[in-house]
């Protein structure tokens, strides 16, 4: 992480397509995508206190304090009034603007004063991706007194035992499953439906149904989920396992959107013995259409304007070459794509040999 004097909450730092989007930095996006939400971190000397087994901000990652790398692109730092100042003259380059949080002891108060910062001087609803392992009692309360308009929080397993194997007791870190299940309560609450959300990860060992389920507990909690598909962090301890495969994402995406939508409860899906979808509780004429219109498979988060959630990640779960979140509507060639992904299935890896990629109906 950064030196001391150049630490939250006078210095944030931003994706790269945020600093590029404000001039910050120099490049251009692929397929000429653009960033619709300033994406800010917290940033502390110290760094993360947090150990969590894919990320390159843990306290255990090789490469943590080697640079301003995380998730595979820069995250430069840069003080939070050139910032404010950049996105005000540029408002109509963003439709939200969002604060994570790290793990570490100021990390709450400083989210919380930021928070009130953006919302009094920037026209932008503000997002907080909240660490419930951060906070004090009456968090929630506080976050929307500041001004947050959404919280979000990084559930990122989809089973309680995937979360305590890379988040919790297993990786040495401080997280606790049950304390951020009971976050999402709180945010329930507080923010109310429509206004309180959680990140999830596939592939992280989950099978599709637990990750559907979890799926369907947060919209009937009146949330909704923001996915990703797991990509190695090198550094990190998961540096060299396998992504997340596209076949197992784009039918969690499907699912996803069909439930959060309202189209479909997951009780009405169909598994095979594997626990790998089948059948989406949809008729086929129908689910062909959503399907084609490409929209299950674009970045799920905050809204905006729009149709289409504010926060589009350009390619931060997966490099450009290889998509997993489309950051802007599909073409036919991208449909097409898709369409082939999602029909194919793996089957499990086993200690013998490498999984296999077989068509269904095979």
């Amino acid at each position: 992480m950064n030196e001391k004097g150049t630490a939250s909450p006078e210095y944030m730092r931003m994706s790269l397509a945020a600093a590029m989007t404000l001039g910050f930095s120099h490049g251009s996006f692929y397929r000429d995508a653009h960033l619709h939400c300033l994406n800010l971190l917290l940033d502390y000397a110290e760094g993360c206190y947090a150990n969590c087994s894919y990320c390159g901000l843990a306290r255990g990652s090789k490469d943590r304090g080697k640079g301003d790398s995380f998730i595979r692109v820069q995250w430069p730092s840069h003080e939070l009034d050139q910032i404010i100042n950049r996105a005000a003259a540029r408002g109509g380059d963003f439709q939200r603007v969002c604060v994570s949080m790290v793990m570490h002891p100021r990390a709450f108060e400083d989210t919380v004063n930021i928070v009130e910062r953006l919302d009094r001087e920037l026209e932008l609803p503000v997002s907080v991706l909240a660490n419930p392992s951060s906070f004090t009692d009456g968090g929630m309360e506080a976050l929307d007194a500041a001004g947050a308009g959404i919280v979000t929080i990084a559930i990122d397993a989809a089973t309680e035992a995937v979360f305590e194997k890379y988040r919790g007791r297993g990786s040495g870190g401080p997280h606790s499953w049950d304390a951020y299940w009971r976050s999402m309560e709180e945010a329930a609450v507080v923010f109310g439906k429509g206004r309180f959300g959680c990140h999830l990860i596939v592939g992280l060992g989950e099978t599709e149904q637990q990750m559907v389920e979890t799926i369907q507990r947060v919209r009937d909690m009146g949330g909704s989920s923001h996915l990703f598909a797991f990509y190695p962090e090198q550094g990190s301890e998961l540096e060299a396992r396998e992504p997340c495969h596209p076949s197992q994402f784009r039918r969690i995406q499907l699912a996803r959107f069909l439930i959060d939508y309202g189209m479909v409860d997951a009780g009405v899906m169909e598994y095979d013995e594997h626990q790998r979808l089948v059948g989406f509780g949809i008729e086929n004429a129908r689910l062909d259409g959503i399907v084609r219109s490409g929209d299950p498979f674009r970045t799920s988060g905050c809204p905006g304007t729009g149709e289409h959630s504010a926060c589009n990640r350009p390619f931060g779960d997966g490099p450009a070459s290889d998509i997993r979140s489309f950051p802007f509507a599909l073409d036919r060639e991208d449909i097409e794509l898709v369409q082939r992904q999602m029909a194919i299935y793996r089957e499990p890896r086993t200690e013998a040999g490498a999984s296999q990629d077989i068509p269904v109906g095979s």
